[in-house]
């Protein structure tokens, strides 16, 4: 495992500085614009040129040094950031340059982490490969503890421009880890069964690849459909998360850092239970009882008037986040050979990421357009649900919010009913 420590180390900074980022942008665009769509629209944009490259990354990823993809994706998100500093500094710094950026960031940041999430199994024993994924969790958990509280404090001293400063003081420590650490090749006699009508594969061939593996495998592909419905779900939900805290409380950033960090408070928690137990003996109890639990904790979130109420809401659902994702890694890497996971994760991303961008499309423009002007005082729906999530601005997201997870919910728990998703683990 120290290998994997030496990369989780200065990956964890790097994605606190991008995290710290990510925050102080929200906030700079919400003040700007006062809406949910173009918030949601940065989260589009970002997705799509991952599903467009998706494909050919696979294939990248299981040919080139995985080593050398990481360190390219951590270079280009430092010269992006470089780049978005310079905009800013010279009052050019306009809303699109934000999606410009996000899509960049988004497709080299693909690449990175395919590379990183294939390069694991190499890396660590099969045993320890629940933990390794539990302490992917924890970054992510740890981040949203420090960032929102490092951001605010930096944004309120420094500005936008301090918090992308130290974002390239992150990305210099990330590179500097991998620089220490060797990263092994995997081995290329794997796909053999089923590239056995040429000994060198067509690109072609190549790229569709994980589209033939997954059609052999019925359970493997009734798995990658319960995950595109969890993913837009999941989309159209956080899509309009920040917009409707800072509409609740006033545009008061506090809130939303305050609710950022005891979501990772929770993720910490449950990632590091994760980390020592090793998850349940069959993963996808962790999958569907996880997905289910954390969905709870929004709908909570979203019926909230206190904020003491919200900030219980953000660390349950906290806990429970790293279990589905953890735990769905784990299946995934113990059924697909290491040599075959750039291309077969790739492939199950575009498959199951394409909901992504969609229910963060839809998301903004349906809170603007619809729940939004339906809950103001005296609409039509208001007269209905404005006991239940209030009135006026906010009051629209939250119902959207609620709806949105209530469904994911049931989704998650109606997977017990597919034989072959809940016997998963038995079927190859």
């Amino acid at each position: 495992m120290r290998t994997f420590f030496v990369i989780w180390l200065g990956q964890f900074a790097s994605l606190l500085g991008s995290e710290m980022t990510s925050f102080a942008v929200t906030i700079w665009a919400w003040e700007i614009t006062q809406q949910a769509t173009p918030l949601s629209l940065i989260l589009v944009v970002s997705q799509v040129p991952r599903l467009l490259i998706s494909p050919f990354a696979g294939v990248w990823v299981d040919t080139f040094s995985r080593k050398r993809l990481m360190l390219l994706g951590d270079s280009v998100a430092g010269v992006s950031t470089i780049l978005l500093l310079a905009l800013l500094l010279s009052n050019n710094l306009q809303i699109w340059h934000l999606y410009a950026f996000g899509a960049l960031g988004g497709l080299f940041g693909y690449i990175h982490q395919l590379a990183y999430s294939a390069s694991l199994s190499l890396i660590v024993a099969e045993k320890h490969y629940t933990r390794a994924s539990a302490l992917e969790s924890l970054q992510m958990s740890g981040s949203y503890v420090l960032a929102p509280a490092a951001a605010g404090a930096l944004y309120a001293f420094a500005g936008l421009s301090g918090v992308l400063c130290f974002d390239l003081v992150t990305f210099g420590c990330a590179i500097a880890s991998l620089s220490l650490v060797s990263i092994p090749s995997p081995s290329k006699t794997a796909d053999t069964p089923l590239t056995a009508e040429s000994a060198a594969p067509a690109f072609l061939e190549k790229i569709t690849f994980g589209l033939r593996y997954l059609k052999s495998r019925p359970s493997l592909t009734i798995f990658l459909g319960f995950l595109l419905i969890s993913s837009f779900i999941d989309s159209a939900s956080f899509a309009i998360l920040p917009a409707m805290v800072l509409a609740r409380s006033n545009n008061d950033s506090t809130v939303w850092g305050t609710l950022l960090a005891f979501f990772g408070t929770g993720g910490l928690i449950g990632g590091s239970v994760l980390g020592i137990w090793g998850g349940p003996k069959r993963q996808i109890h962790g999958v569907l009882l996880g997905s289910a639990f954390w969905k709870v904790g929004l709908i909570v979130l979203a019926l909230a008037q206190r904020t003491t109420v919200k900030v219980g809401a953000a660390l349950g659902s906290g806990i429970c986040s790293p279990f589905p994702v953890s735990c769905s890694q784990t299946i995934w890497r113990k059924q697909v050979d290491p040599a075959l996971q750039g291309r077969v994760f790739s492939t199950r991303y575009l498959l199951t990421q394409i909901a992504t961008p969609v229910g963060a499309a839809i998301a903004g423009p349906l809170a603007d357009q619809v729940f939004e002007p339906a809950m103001q005082p005296d609409a039509w729906l208001a007269q209905w649900l404005g006991g239940v999530f209030g009135t006026g601005l906010g009051a629209g997201m939250a119902m959207q919010l609620a709806l949105f997870s209530f469904c994911g919910m049931a989704i998650a728990l109606g997977g017990y009913s597919i034989h072959q998703l809940r016997e998963i683990e038995s079927r190859s």
